[in-house]
């Protein structure tokens, strides 16, 4: 069954719980940050195992009589709740928020979430003892293991002395409520994540109306590479649920011929006090053979499942949620006392949306920020991202616009538009986000433009020295702004770049009937690309490498250029701060866009293929060597519980001295066209990005819509029609790849349900198969509400990085990738697009893209490890996914040569 992790005979015990009772501040107990992964020696990881501090399991019901939760005595209801308060603890997991929408629905009202080392004990029992504002609890899933005081937090208090409140523990909360009542904690015979299984379970409350047993269309997504030894269960603890077999089942077959959904399991017999029914002795052999997926306290309303019922591909996961509130409701209205406290009961009721909200509003009085990211992680009954006030300087922009009598093909195509009109000069201070890849409607719209009007600035920021501390979180940096007519300002930004973008962007005041009838959300605004080491700002503790490029590099663009890919309208458009505004520059891009001759786009310069090797003159950051031993060692960090899935990266350099970059770009545009590609240029900082990104990492349109489209999955194109097809298939029905992209779209929908209105965030495409010139990969796309109260910048500081870059957990992920890689990926994993003035955005996940800056090419790429991954193999599709762009930069520059020797 694997080896035990921590048992009660080895454990590393701090004091007694009445003692952790008796103190006010728990903070020693359960520390506010874990230990930091990559700062750990070798020596201190015994076995693969990371050595932390943990709680004692000798926590047996009875040990804390008398403490302060026995003495208060809980008033409940005589009938049924008519909704349910739950209050959702976050181990600090990248699924919690999906729970969170689920029990939105169901509960009838948001449920209140807050961190597990947030609350001391005593404000818990304030608020759960004298307050009464909770029906409920909820412990979420989280990185690590139960026997961690770091990982778990209060979970394990809550489940010792919370005797009277129903709680239902997802994964590691399951977890916690074995081992808080004496189980052991051990490896599972194999880590599962993101995959599916078949489960059995003995009709238990929690259970109802769900069918039992194996194609009985009960399949549940697994991520865990721990479980609870079923062997030390104690006899406080009844299983409930156990997979029916040893084999895991591929998202595609899993969603195929589910059977009767009324099948139940009918060897049921032996009802126990409480009403619990009970497997015969076969059935028992069966459960100790196979793995843990529920248990329940046999006097206590506790649950717990190892299973995650909130992902996208379990089935009946939303009635299990039901279930539970209605086991809530049930045990409320059995615990009735009397008259006066039913009226005490529903006054409190009435009253409880008025007191979260003040409670939330004394809790973010009295604690700092975390990681600036507090304003997010309080996503419950209250409103606590209140937009920032408008500025007293605040600006009205008026936007002018017109459509073109001409087609965009009819004068050569987009690639023509930008060389006439943004090309001279080497395209300085030049965008494009350039949809080149158009076909399946994958994108629609290119956006182009230069250093124009009088409202165009670069703004520059870079982070300072404290992000980079590993004693101090800060997300503070140095912004230099510079204008039209060459003058610069510098500030120090104390909240960060976000807070700055968020603040510039409340302050602009508009017209909405100044862009009616345009077909797309970009009118002007900023565009340019945000870095990865921004992840400081959105909850990540720290950067462990100092990127070399600026850490956000933007314009805000004035006059643009639109060109509609399905319609062959092209548009311009410029932006004023006032109704006077003049259209000369519009006047005169029209005259030149019309006055252009038709033509084919000039041929790309090449060698042929043969003549130079893809990889010509790169340096690989590590070797295959060391990339393949950097798997492995991800791989035992999955194992040890700590990650589902990390999306290690590395970088291929060259000198490339002074590049022609445009030129660079439109051969890439040209070989290897993209829906999300793009071209940025900015002298200043001598720096240039050729992106062919076929990722969507976030967009917001005008309607409050927000969709995300990571990719996962990725294999090279055949050499022949039907060598191609077979790849396709494969990749389609690949259990690696569908539990690789599955755990993404977990993710996302995490972080889309930090923003968006309960209910919203769902998903109308899972695992697609999209082909591009080089490769095939496979795409989800996730969609969701904004809510009203969030602004744009709050919607991409939830989610950002994209997941499809990090992994999941996604903070406890980032920590480790840091400790493993040896440089900042700079503006690679980031992203690139627009926010515009009436806040919406768009924006890719920069990959597949060349970085040159200060006469150096960086290429960045990885790819997803989990515990399936074939170290070999994940080196090679690391390599893959380099190709497209070494080649084209090996290409181009052994085309100038030949062209320099001939002349």
């Amino acid at each position: 069954m694997g080896f035990a992790l921590f048992s009660p005979s080895k454990e590393i015990s701090f004091s007694s719980l009445e003692s952790i009772s008796q103190n006010k501040n728990l903070k020693h107990v359960f520390p506010k940050t874990f230990s930091r992964l990559g700062e750990l020696n070798r020596e201190e990881r015994g076995d693969g195992v990371v050595k932390k501090g943990s709680v004692s399991s000798h926590l047996v019901r009875g040990h804390l009589e008398g403490s302060f939760v026995r003495k208060k005595q809980l008033k409940e209801p005589s009938t049924k709740l008519d909704f349910v308060r739950t209050l959702l603890i976050d181990n600090y997991d990248s699924y919690t928020y999906n729970i969170y929408q689920e029990l939105s629905v169901i509960d009838g009202l948001p449920p209140v979430v807050i961190r597990n080392d947030e609350w001391s004990w005593e404000e818990v029992c304030h608020y759960l003892y004298e307050e009464k504002l909770f029906d409920n609890i909820v412990i979420s899933p989280g990185p690590g293991s139960p026997t961690c005081a770091a990982d778990i937090g209060i979970c394990l208090k809550l489940l010792l002395e919370c005797t009277n409140i129903p709680i239902l523990g997802v994964c590691l909360g399951h977890q916690a409520l074995g081992y808080v009542h004496g189980a052991r904690i051990i490896h599972a015979p194999e880590p599962i994540h993101g995959r599916l299984s078949d489960v059995e379970h003995n009709a238990s409350e929690l259970f109802n109306g769900i069918p039992s047993g194996r194609n009985s269309g009960f399949k549940v997504v697994r991520y865990h590479s721990l479980v609870i030894d079923p062997s030390s269960l104690p006899k406080d603890l009844i299983p409930i649920a156990w997979t029916s077999s040893h084999e895991t089942i591929p998202f595609l077959d899993g969603f195929e011929g589910q059977g009767d959904l009324n099948t139940y399991g009918k060897s049921l017999s032996t009802k126990l006090e409480n009403g619990l029914q009970w497997h015969p002795a076969e059935s028992q052999e069966l459960r100790t053979r196979d793995i843990l997926m529920g248990i329940m306290h046999c006097s206590r309303p506790h649950y717990g499942l190892q299973f995650h019922p909130e992902s996208i591909a379990t089935y009946h996961g939303r009635q299990i949620f039901k279930n539970f509130a209605e086991i809530t409701k049930d045990h409320w209205s059995r615990l009735q006392s009397s008259s006066d406290s039913m009226r005490d009961f529903y006054r409190s009721a009435r009253m409880q949306v008025s007191a979260v909200n003040q409670l939330f509003q004394e809790v973010a009085r009295s604690k700092p920020l975390m990681n600036g990211f507090d304003n997010l992680k309080h996503v419950g009954l209250c409103n606590l991202m209140k937009s920032s006030p408008r500025s007293r300087f605040a600006k009205y922009l008026k936007l002018k616009w017109r459509k073109l009598e001409c087609s965009a093909n009819q004068v050569g195509g987009a690639g023509s538009i930008f060389s006439e009109l943004f090309g001279s000069h080497c395209a300085e201070n030049s965008f494009w986000l350039d949809s080149s890849s158009t076909e399946m409607n994958r994108a629609r719209f290119s956006f182009m433009g230069g250093k124009g009007g009088s409202l165009w600035k670069q703004v520059t920021f870079r982070l300072s020295n404290k992000s980079y501390s590993n004693t101090t979180s800060g997300q503070g940096g140095y912004l230099s702004v510079g204008d039209s007519d060459g003058s610069v300002t510098n500030t120090y930004l104390q909240k960060g770049f976000f807070d700055f973008l968020n603040q510039e962007l409340e302050s602009i005041c508009y017209d909405a009937a100044d862009f009616d009838g345009l077909p797309f959300d970009f009118y002007g605004g900023y565009i340019g690309y945000i870095g990865y080491n921004l992840k400081v700002e959105c909850g990540a503790s720290l950067n462990r490498h100092e990127s070399s490029t600026p850490d956000a590099c933007l314009f805000f663009a004035d006059n643009l250029v639109v060109i509609d890919h399905h319609c062959d309208d092209v548009y311009v458009m410029s932006l004023h701060d006032d109704d006077t505004g003049t259209t000369s520059w519009m006047d005169e891009v029209e005259q030149k866009v019309l006055s252009m001759k038709p033509h084919h786009p000039t041929k790309p310069l090449s060698v042929a293929s043969g003549d130079v090797s893809p990889t010509q003159g790169f340096s690989a950051e590590k070797s295959r060597q060391q990339y393949i031993a950097d798997v492995e060692e991800c791989q035992k960090f999955i194992r040890d519980g700590e990650s589902y899935e990390l999306c290690l990266t590395t970088q291929m350099r060259r000198s490339v001295g002074e590049l022609h970059s445009l030129a660079l770009y439109l051969e890439m545009r040209e070989k290897n066209p993209a829906p999300y590609a793009a071209w940025l240029s900015f002298p200043r900082e001598n720096l240039c990005i050729c992106c062919s990104s076929p990722e969507r990492f976030l967009r917001l349109d005008r309607y409050g819509v927000m969709e995300a489209k990571p990719i996962k999955g990725t294999v090279a194109r055949g050499a022949s029609p039907e060598a191609d097809e077979l790849l396709k298939q494969r990749l389609q029905y690949s259990e690696k790849d569908q539990a690789e992209n599955l755990m993404i779209v977990d993710l996302l929908r995490n972080d889309l349900g930090r923003v968006c209105e309960p209910g919203s965030v769902h998903v109308p495409h899972l695992m697609e198969v999209e082909s591009y010139a080089t490769v095939h990969t496979m795409v989800s796309t996730i969609r969701g509400q904004k809510r009203p109260d969030a602004s744009a910048v709050d919607c991409v500081r939830a989610a950002f990085p994209g997941g499809s870059m990090t992994g999941a957990p996604k903070l406890r992920s980032m920590e480790i990738l840091d400790s493993l890689e040896t440089s900042s990926r700079g503006v690679y994993s980031g992203c690139i697009g627009y926010f515009s003035y009436n806040q919406t955005f768009d924006l890719n996940i920069v990959i597949r893209s060349v970085v040159i800056h200060e006469g150096e090419a960086s290429i960045g790429a990885g790819g997803a490890i989990t515990a399936l991954s074939n170290p070999a193999d994940e080196y090679e599709e690391m390599v893959l996914k380099t190709r497209a762009p070494t080649k084209a930069v090996v290409e181009y520059q052994s085309s100038i040569l030949s062209i320099d020797d001939e002349t």
